[in-house]
């Protein structure tokens, strides 16, 4: 096997994260943290205990950059969107990011601004715009930029078509793919597809890193007695997902990086933390096993 990827956490500015992690921080254990560095853009508060993390892995050279807003394949390149590269290139100006991701899909249409990311139509225009949008991303942060694939599609064409798509998108700025894991699970339980003929799907030469979670099903609004499985990041990491990270790292000759994601405020009892750590330790033991 190549070099063994270092393993870290999404980084969450909020009393119950910080309650979960701290023994994992204390210890050494977090190789990397990834940040969402566009939080503070629509002004949340960012605790200072959560900032001097971000110094900290900052000034280590362990610093992952991850947005969530910018949006990157809506149609139209808005003001918003425009201020918000602003401000992403002073955040890289200031602190030491690896390199900038961003999700697939586009959240901004006409007066809606925000919301979780929706899949695209994928055509040339589209494919125009996003690379538009990949260089804008690039010339901003001066970083390597990648895309994080999408749990979200309307039918099974848009599953099968995402990784060839997300290529493409990045073919420009010569982009990594962050790698979901959860997601792929998600479209394997909503599409009944199998995850590893997913998986395959995907340019795995470009994924660089990779995102691990749990999630939870949400009823369909179809009014039918259907379930949707979602990337909500608020429970442990199924099984599923652990077995397909093994893969997944036999199958990536590039991985960096490995980061276990979950949401503030989704752990606020001992239990959950300790839930939490657990997941943790098992991906270093998985990480152990299979870099050896």
């Amino acid at each position: 096997m190549t070099v063994k990827p270092k393993l870290g956490l999404s980084l969450m500015s909020t009393p119950d994260f910080r309650q979960a992690s701290a023994e994992l921080f204390e210890s050494g254990k977090v190789e990397v943290v990834e940040w969402s560095f566009d939080n503070a853009f629509n002004g949340a508060f960012i605790a200072p205990w959560c900032q001097n993390i971000v110094d900290r892995y900052s000034d280590a050279n362990a610093l992952l950059g991850h947005g969530v807003t910018l949006s990157p394949l809506s149609v139209r390149f808005s003001r918003r969107q425009q201020d918000w590269l602003l401000g992403a290139a002073e955040e890289f100006r200031r602190h030491n990011y690896i390199h900038a991701s961003e999700h697939f899909g586009f959240s901004e249409a006409g007066p809606v601004a925000h919301g979780a990311p929706l899949a695209v139509p994928m055509n040339s225009a589209t494919l125009k715009s996003g690379k538009e949008m990949m260089k804008r991303f690039a010339e901003a942060t001066r970083r390597p930029v990648g895309l994080e694939n999408l749990a979200f599609a309307f039918c099974m064409e848009d599953v099968k078509r995402q990784g060839e798509f997300i290529d493409h998108l990045l073919s420009d700025v010569d982009g990594f793919l962050l790698l979901d894991l959860h997601n792929l699970y998600c479209q394997q339980l909503n599409f009944n597809i199998p995850a590893i003929e997913l998986l395959e799907s995907y340019p795995l030469a470009r994924v660089r890193e990779i995102h691990i979670s749990g999630g939870s099903f949400s009823p369909s609004i179809s009014g039918r007695r259907i379930f949707v499985r979602r990337d909500t990041h608020d429970e442990q990491v199924p099984q599923e997902v652990l077995e397909l990270v093994v893969h997944a790292l036999k199958r990536c000759p590039d991985i960096e990086y490995v980061i276990y994601e979950r949401l503030g405020f989704t752990m606020e009892d001992e239990e959950s933390q300790a839930e939490y750590r657990e997941d943790f330790e098992t991906l270093a033991q998985l990480l152990e096993m299979i870099y050896v």
